[in-house]
């Protein structure tokens, strides 16, 4: 292990981030933890930055994973109203939101992972769904529009280390928005869709 004034190598970065998705996989972290975490990683230099990255953790293979029992979130569904699902959620492989004739905001940022992958699958008609998830996790965007929009926004990072989220989109007449949300950027959904709008890029489709 490195001294605490010496520098890291980026053998010793990437095995920091493999440690820490153990960690979000165990529970221990959210998704947005994991996220904030691995962007202290990857900008150590010193033995002593990188250790901040793994504070109050424990070891590897220390304490053995303890599964939330909080039930998995399957469906967050609307119809002819509005639904906002956040906090502590738990996703397995596959979820489920949309609607119809609805305005569904689901935000994973303080999500807990059970797998490296899990996929969101959306269906709305006549609608709009948002999807919130943290800067420094992988998302792959895919699906049909029809006389819509499909549209994903914010930086993608690639981080080969970090889980990933497939977001597979259905609409007919409704919008899909997957919105990458920096750990520093607070406030409401309106003020993240601003923000976010006026100083990053929209990202192809």
């Amino acid at each position: 292990m490195t001294a605490p004034n010496e520098r890291v190598s980026d053998a010793e970065r990437e095995h920091a981030v493999t440690q820490l998705r153990e960690h979000l996989l165990a529970g221990r972290l959210t998704l947005e933890e994991f996220s904030e975490r691995v962007e202290l990683a990857y900008g150590a230099q010193l033995g002593c930055e990188l250790a901040r990255a793994g504070e109050d953790l424990p070891g590897a293979g220390n304490v053995p994973a303890i599964r939330s029992r909080r039930k998995p979130t399957r469906v967050t569904a609307a119809f002819f109203g509005h639904v906002a699902r956040r906090g502590k959620l738990r996703l397995r492989r596959r979820t489920f939101a949309g609607g119809a004739f609805s305005d569904v905001d689901l935000d994973l940022r303080d999500a807990q992972l059970d797998t490296p992958e899990a996929s969101v699958n959306v269906l709305i008609a006549f609608g709009n769904v948002d999807v919130y998830v943290p800067e420094g996790i992988n998302v792959s965007v895919g699906g049909l529009a029809m006389f819509g929009h499909r549209r994903d926004w914010g930086r993608e990072l690639d981080r080969p280390d970090a889980p990933v989220v497939h977001v597979r989109a259905l609409s007919l007449f409704g919008t899909v928005d997957v919105w990458r949300v920096p750990a520093d950027m607070k406030g409401g959904y309106g003020e993240i869709f601003r923000q976010l709008q006026d100083s990053q890029r929209q990202l192809p489709e």
